[in-house]
């Protein structure tokens, strides 16, 4: 008995303990007192920006040289002096080596002497033709030597000829003692040095000369943008950008030449050349470069910073800023990403504000505050640790 009394007791306690903590509630609704909101998260911003865009192909080539010619002897003989540093730059018919000219000039004295003397003798064959005519004539000479005196005559002729032959290939053998560079370019890695025997049939010849001023640039793009480039050539020449291979440093600008006559097949790609004016010598043969082709500019496009762009379940979207200052999902179509810009097809209207910075926080209506200045930059410090954070 005493024990359920003790029970009733202790129910009237904690029945009295919920109506106080029940007037008390009522009495804080009745004056206002409801729970804080909760803060505005911090965000870096930025507006919806209209205008001028370009519209690339990307794609990856090689530098090559526009012209490259190895330079080698049309004679053998011995190297007696080179003319030029290996790596300078040469203009074309300049000297860049000698060949010992002593026995091919010795050719063409021995070819000089041997067309005199055929000279010579044909002056004499001519004037003893011109005699026995005259006897001829007088009847103090034969028919048949007349014409012996004839053809000698022509004989002498025709071996004068051959002698003036002998004596051209001659001159020309010793000219070929000088080699020069054939094209204005830049002088490689000299393969023989001074003092040794160099023939026609070297494979590396004396040195390799390479043309880079201009330069080309074979690139490759998929097969199905093959169409749409055409179309483009057609309004006129095509501008090609060469930037480095990490996409940072532009190298120079230049122009497409031509697209290759067939696609590859394996690849389903599409090579094109371009060459460019190189005035800096950024681009060097062999270079393994990323090429930019400006297929078109595209009026009043709409560009966002690359950061605003997120990925979600549906597709890419963004976080738009509302009057109220709280934000929204917004799915959008990104045409390309170019240089930390992102080009909006769809879903953007100009001068809308977007979060581009501290998205990892957000949820549909919540309250942003707008960061300036150094907060904005430690914001997007906070938000780049955020991203690494799996």
């Amino acid at each position: 008995m005493r024990a359920k009394l003790i029970i009733i007791v202790a129910a009237l306690i904690a029945s009295g303990g919920a109506v106080v903590a029940a007037r008390h509630l009522h009495a804080a609704t009745e004056t206002g007192q409801a729970a804080a909101p909760p803060p505005a998260v911090p965000v870096v911003a930025e507006t919806v920006h209209q205008g001028d865009v370009p519209i690339y192909l990307r794609g990856v080539g090689t530098v090559i040289a526009y012209n490259n010619v190895i330079v080698r002897s049309q004679i053998t003989g011995q190297i007696v002096k080179i003319a030029f540093n290996q790596g300078q730059t040469v203009h074309q018919g300049d000297l860049l080596a000698q060949i010992d000219p002593r026995p091919y000039q010795a050719q063409l004295d021995q070819a000089i002497a041997n067309r005199d003397r055929d000279q010579a003798q044909l002056v004499n064959a001519q004037a003893n033709l011109g005699r026995y005519t005259s006897l001829q004539q007088k009847g103090y000479a034969s028919t048949q030597l007349v014409e012996t005196q004839n053809a000698q005559f022509a004989q002498l002729q025709a071996m004068v000829k051959s002698d003036e032959g002998v004596i051209e290939q001659a001159q020309t053998n010793l000219s070929y003692t000088n080699l020069t560079a054939p094209i204005d370019g830049v002088s490689g890695i000299r393969q023989v040095d001074i003092g040794n025997i160099i023939h026609p049939t070297d494979p590396n010849g004396l040195v390799d000369v390479t043309q880079i001023q201009p330069i080309s640039l074979i690139f490759s793009l998929p097969q199905t943008d093959f169409v749409e480039i055409q179309q483009e050539m057609a309004h006129g020449p095509l501008t090609v950008q060469a930037y480095s291979q990490d996409d940072k440093t532009k190298l120079d600008e230049g122009k497409l030449d031509l697209i290759d006559n067939q696609i590859v097949q394996t690849t389903g790609t599409i090579r094109l050349r371009a060459s460019f004016p190189n005035a800096k010598r950024m681009l060097w043969p062999g270079e393994l470069i990323d090429a930019r082709l400006l297929l078109e500019t595209r009026h009043d496009g709409l560009t966002v910073p690359a950061s605003a762009v997120q990925q979600g379940p549906s597709g890419s979207f963004v976080w738009v800023i509302g009057p109220d200052e709280s934000v929204q999902t917004r799915p959008v179509v990104v045409s390309q990403i170019s240089e930390g810009q992102a080009l909006i097809d769809s879903g953007l209207k100009a001068n809308e504000e977007i979060v581009v910075q501290g998205q990892y926080r957000l949820v549909a209506g919540t309250h942003v505050r707008e960061l300036q200045g150094q907060e904005a930059q430690q914001a997007d410090l906070q938000s780049s640790v955020e991203q690494e954070i799996p």
